[in-house]
């Protein structure tokens, strides 16, 4: 197998809403390639898609790579999202928290050198 890149998805009950939450954790708007998928494109080739499937919402969980968690924590602070879990290493910092249907969000930053990828 010769796996070139990834492609993150969650799933919540309501697209709108949760498109918008993103949008403002994203700093854009995503595309909808169909109905029911709300998809972002990320700098490093990666991607996360947002899909409608209430049965499944609230039991994802990823992993976004950032280069400044405290400005990332100053602007979820700003959208009411709670940041007190938060951890760090040799290796990285993080803050874990979660969208309106409860999918974890962990937000982590490589110090020391370390590279996510």
């Amino acid at each position: 197998m010769s796996i070139e890149n990834a492609l993150a998805s969650v799933a919540v009950t309501n697209l709108d809403v949760a498109a918008a939450w993103y949008a403002k954790l994203l700093g854009s708007a995503g595309s909808r390639p169909m109905a029911e998928v709300v998809e972002w494109k990320l700098p490093g080739g990666g991607g996360l898609q947002v899909y409608a499937l209430a049965e499944r919402a609230g039991q994802c969980s990823f992993t976004l790579v950032v280069r400044d968690i405290e400005d990332e924590i100053r602007k979820l602070d700003g959208m009411g999202v709670d940041t007190r879990q938060r951890t760090v290493s040799s290796e990285v910092k993080t803050v874990m928290v979660t969208d309106p249907d409860g999918n974890h969000v962990a937000l982590a930053e490589p110090v020391g050198g370390s590279v996510i990828r």
